[in-house]
């Protein structure tokens, strides 16, 4: 079972979409069958499944497992067939042998655990991997305020051995799509059910909102207001490597822009023509360089590598005011250090906003 599980505005996840089509399918299931759900279903689900099949054809003998799925988008095949570890969660040990012909050709260890637990273990990754992404952008936030910079610090923790390369700690953009947000909005609501507690999960996503605005704020900052101005946009997916519009980040971003009276230009190299989520929103262009011509400010919502080849001159010629902004320093190396650029990325002290706060003050 590998239907997406979508989720509303709300993050919340529509089970009904997925359960209802495995209601359809367990009338037809042979005697003995084995069930494997990977789609992403709060915790509790397959023991309802198990319920509902129960209920239905009580002696056919079919069991179900929970093997949650590994996806990213834009590596979906990779993280599929090489992936750091598989979870499986059974009821008992009969299945296992076919679970582990199914897996043979994975190269991964397997982690046999139990059904809730397995299920369990999707919500507490991406929860934990959210909890990373605000820690960092946090502690981003506070680096632009004292001088210190995030990216310096990112590597003083990753470089401790209770931590590790590769943790989820790089400053820079919110998290986005549904995927982090659906499994702390899970969590978030089996607190309430249960009547306890969790202060922790329930802050990730206000803070994930709040640091949403980074860019809007940098603008606000640098201009007062964004009317009249012309921003481009350079990247307009979810993520690389994907031609997904949906809960962009970028999207989102371009519509804030319009609202408050900017000319948007759009740029990315997944979207040939404006879908409908662009519509009277700004103007698509054919590429990075055409979008930032004209323009007072240039935002990299999006890694794609190809905005790599840009040349910081001829950006810089083109544009009406040269202020980049760029949370994850992507172009950092490229553009950062040319002198006719003004480059912004999170984690790094503005002085130029330090120094109106000042004047303020004064």
């Amino acid at each position: 079972i590998a239907f997406d599980t979508p989720v509303d505005e709300d993050d919340r996840s529509d089970v009904a979409h997925v359960t209802s089509r495995v209601h359809h399918i367990l009338p037809h299931l042979a005697k003995g069958a084995l069930v494997i759900v990977s789609s992403q279903l709060p915790v509790g689900a397959v023991r309802r499944l198990e319920d509902a099949c129960r209920a239905l054809r009580p002696d056919a003998g079919i069991a179900f497992c929970c093997i949650p799925e590994n996806l990213r988008l834009g590596k979906a095949i990779d993280s599929f067939l090489r992936p750091d570890r598989v979870v499986v969660g059974l009821r008992s040990a009969g299945p296992r042998p076919a679970v582990a012909r199914l897996l043979r050709g994975i190269d991964a260890p397997v982690e046999w655990v139990g059904v809730e637990s397995a299920e369990m273990i999707k919500h507490a990754l991406n929860a934990f991997l959210a909890v990373s992404v605000v820690f960092a952008n946090e502690i981003a936030v506070l680096c632009e305020r004292t001088g210190a910079d995030a990216k310096e610090v990112e590597r003083g923790l990753k470089t401790d051995r209770r931590i590790g390369p590769r943790a989820y700690l790089a400053p820079g953009g919110a998290f986005a799509g549904g995927t982090l947000a659906r499994d702390v909005v899970t969590l978030s609501g089996l607190g309430r059910d249960a009547k306890q507690p969790v202060p922790l999960l329930d802050a990730i996503l206000e803070s994930n909102e709040a640091h949403k605005r980074w860019m809007g704020r940098k603008l606000v900052a640098e201009w007062s207001a964004v009317s009249g101005r012309t921003v481009a946009v350079l990247g307009l997916t979810y993520k690389p490597g994907t031609n997904t519009l949906r809960r962009s980040l970028a999207v989102e971003f371009c519509r804030w822009l319009r609202e408050r009276g900017a000319t948007v230009r759009m740029y990315d190299p997944a979207i040939p023509r404006p879908p409908k989520e662009l519509r009277g929103i700004g103007t698509l262009c054919k590429n990075a360089v055409e979008a930032c011509r004209g323009a007072d400010a240039a935002v990299i919502a999006t890694e794609w590598p190809e905005l790599l080849e840009l040349k910081a001159g001829e950006l810089a010629a083109g544009m009406r005011e040269a202020l980049i902004l760029d949370p994850n320093r992507f172009l950092a190396k490229a553009l950062g250090g040319h002198p006719g650029i003004r480059y912004i990325a999170v984690g790094v002290a503005n002085r130029k906003e330090d120094l109106q706060k000042r004047e303020r003050r004064g």
